[in-house]
């Protein structure tokens, strides 16, 4: 029960109280004030309904990328850390031990990097980022040293770059959304759509019992603001904000080799 009413809470928010208050207020002026009209009801899905489903799905598709992308970082990883433990005839326990740590801090630079917001903090710190993985670069290098043959080093090395095109792709779904200008287009007839609608909604009060005139808009904002705060959770997949978003444990990974 507790995870449903937080559910509610993620696409029911103060955005649609205010918009149902507003909504309501439009539609009691209009019909007082007997400002009627019959708009049609196909508008708000060709206007709103198409571009926010067209912007969620979009959305959606990015977090499934983002997905498959951190498993691709996270896999190739793990195989580079099972590497240095198997593979070494010596048995090598310090570079096992250093490549787990490596993993570990690398895990950890990836969520750290997939919250920040400001640009120039994730220069810096995708800066800290290469320098982590030249140093997995060069402890691949000590396997030579521990008998391994040159075939399975270059293969460890291949672990290492596709690393990096998984971390590149994680890093252009934290900065490129969504088209701008649609999801703009989508708030903006979103918000003001239920209250310009208030001639359409009092032109119905004569087809609805006493006390229910106000349901369609009330329904027509809480249906149009909680697809926009559906489309505004799933927009960043790494901000653990929605309950679809992508999470990064890096100690769990880190419990998991152990």
């Amino acid at each position: 029960m507790k995870k449903i009413f937080k559910s509610f809470s993620l696409i029911i928010n103060y955005k649609t109280f205010i918009i149902t208050a507003l909504a309501v207020l439009s539609s009691y002026l209009c019909f007082h004030l007997n400002l009627t009209a019959k708009f049609p009801d196909m508008l708000v899905g060709v206007a709103i309904v198409f571009p926010v489903v067209f912007s969620i799905g979009s959305a959606y598709s990015r977090r499934e990328t983002a997905l498959q992308r951190y498993s691709d970082f996270k896999g190739h990883a793990v195989a580079i850390y099972f590497a240095a433990r198997d593979w070494s005839g010596k048995q090598d326990a310090d570079t096992s031990t250093k490549a787990m740590d490596k993993i570990h801090q690398m895990l950890r630079q990836v969520k750290h990097m997939v919250k920040l917001k400001d640009g120039a903090a994730w220069t810096l710190e995708e800066k800290n980022m290469y320098a982590m993985f030249s140093r997995l670069s060069q402890l691949t290098m000590e396997f030579r040293g521990h008998g391994v043959q040159s075939g399975e080093v270059s293969r460890v090395s291949q672990y290492v770059s596709k690393m990096i095109i998984a971390f590149d792709n994680i890093k252009i779904i934290h900065a490129y959304r969504t088209p701008v200008t649609l999801r703009t287009y989508s708030k903006v007839f979103i918000y003001i759509f239920p209250i310009i609608y208030g001639p359409y909604f009092a032109s119905t009060f004569h087809d609805y019992s006493a006390h229910l005139e106000y349901v369609m808009p009330v329904l027509y904002s809480f249906i149009l603001v909680s697809l926009d705060n559906i489309q505004d959770h799933l927009e960043n997949p790494f901000d653990e904000v929605g309950e679809d978003d992508v999470v990064i444990d890096a100690d769990e990974t880190l419990d998991l080799l152990k």
